[in-house]
């Protein structure tokens, strides 16, 4: 079946020859637009994986450290009846595992140097039920034992105090006592059982673990103020949060990990569009290039167009000869532009490393990002609108010249040939 004649010479147009040097130059222009709608759709795809990656890297890292949901008694103070709170969380369905804790602010204190740290107490047999925690500390947990005053220090918290396995710190407790000689904070000498390394900087730099039996001595409190949960799937923690707060006896505050973290995954997903509209400027910019090489391409080819309209070619088949030509360029580009973007995004794990290793240089520090090595996530959800979006706009940028090339009159141009 032989194809239409508009297709085979839209088609040869696209691979103009270089027969003369005014062909070899529209012939170059052509080539620079379908590399920059190929260098545009790959710089999309490639900062949308990695802006995927590092946002699941660091939520799932966040979920090692912080439960689902958390349960906190009336105004923030101690749960009523801790027994029973567990045994009510643990009747929804999506529970699968709960734990309770006591969480407050406090300062480590070692000699002179002194670091202000979230000080959480738990309960180490039933921790590995609502983070991964307990596979971060490498089994230090179950050396948490009540009564002993034991304590484990996020890694970077004990690299920064020069803090190793069986030394001692001090934990200054907030509030102090109250003495005749005026208030004299409550200290208690804690000795480091051990680290774990969560990988997220901010946690592993600002968290310490106690018992909850020793958390409860030492800020004076007679037992948990919270409880924490794991959710089958925690993209439900909201919906579930929702129905814990309506269905638990008490007047309890129900927070999940979206509304503790809101402002962060709200910021990451607000710099994803803005970084969409930028980068899909620069595609735009790409694709109307096509304007000016079809205008220069319909200008070169007056005499073979009013040649084809003398042997009967229709205004609309002269139309979609360089319909076809302007969009043959924008699909080899679009797809050139995903076959590099996909292959840069589904190897950045390795390719950064060696430009590090290269250029003797750290593009994350740790002390500056929350974490350390470059993710990327490549998402058909992402993809698939790119694709769309720069074939959409090469099909546009033919338009106008293609209607330009259907309104040549045969005779005037065909005057002076």
């Amino acid at each position: 079946m032989a194809l239409p004649y508009e297709l085979v010479l839209g088609w040869r147009y696209t691979r103009a020859g270089r027969a003369t040097r005014r062909n070899g130059f529209i012939s170059f222009i052509s080539g620079v637009s379908m590399l920059g709608i190929a260098l545009g759709v790959a710089a999309l795809i490639i900062v949308l994986s990695v802006m995927n990656g590092f946002q699941k890297e660091v939520r799932d890292r966040m979920l090692g450290v912080v439960s689902h949901i958390e349960v906190y008694g009336p105004g923030g103070g101690m749960l009523p009846d801790v027994n029973r709170t567990l045994e009510e969380v643990r009747r929804n369905p999506e529970v699968v595992g709960a734990a309770p804790f006591i969480t407050t602010q406090s300062l480590i204190a070692r000699g002179e140097d002194m670091r202000g740290a979230i000080v959480r107490g738990i309960e180490p047999a039933l921790e590995p039920q609502v983070t991964d925690l307990a596979a971060a500390g490498k089994g230090t947990l179950d050396k948490l034992v009540a009564g002993q005053f034991n304590i484990v220090l996020g890694a970077e918290l004990a690299r920064a105090m020069g803090v190793r396995t069986g030394d001692a710190v001090t934990l200054i407790a907030p509030g102090g006592q109250v003495t005749p000689a005026g208030v004299v904070p409550r200290l208690k000498q804690m000795t480091v059982v051990g680290t774990f390394d969560s990988g997220h900087f901010e946690y592993d730099s600002g968290l310490v673990l106690v018992h909850v039996d020793d958390a409860a001595r030492i800020f004076r409190l007679e037992g948990p103020t919270g409880v924490r949960l794991k959710l089958r799937d925690l993209n439900r923690a909201r919906e579930v949060g929702a129905e814990l707060a309506t269905t638990l006896s008490g007047d309890f505050l129900v927070r999940d990990w979206t509304r503790q973290n809101r402002t962060w995954f709200s910021a990451v997903q607000l710099e994803k569009r803005m970084m969409f509209i930028i980068l899909t400027l620069i595609v735009a910019v790409a694709a109307f290039n096509l304007v000016s090489t079809l205008v220069m391409t319909v200008t070169d080819k007056r005499a073979d167009i009013a040649i084809l309209r003398t042997l009967g070619a229709s205004p609309g088949s002269i139309m979609g000869i360089f319909v076809v030509q302007g969009a043959a360029v924008g699909v080899i580009g679009t797809l050139a532009g995903l076959l590099f973007g996909l292959a840069i995004a589904t190897n950045i794990d390795v390719l950064v490393p060696a430009l590090e290793q290269m250029l003797n240089a750290s593009f994350l520090p740790k002390d500056i990002y929350l974490i350390s090595r470059m993710p990327s996530e490549p998402q058909s959800s992402d993809i698939m609108p790119v694709a769309i979006i720069s074939l959409v706009l090469s099909f546009a940028a033919t338009l106008y010249p293609s209607w330009r090339a259907s309104r040549v009159n045969p005779a005037e141009a065909l005057r002076y040939e």
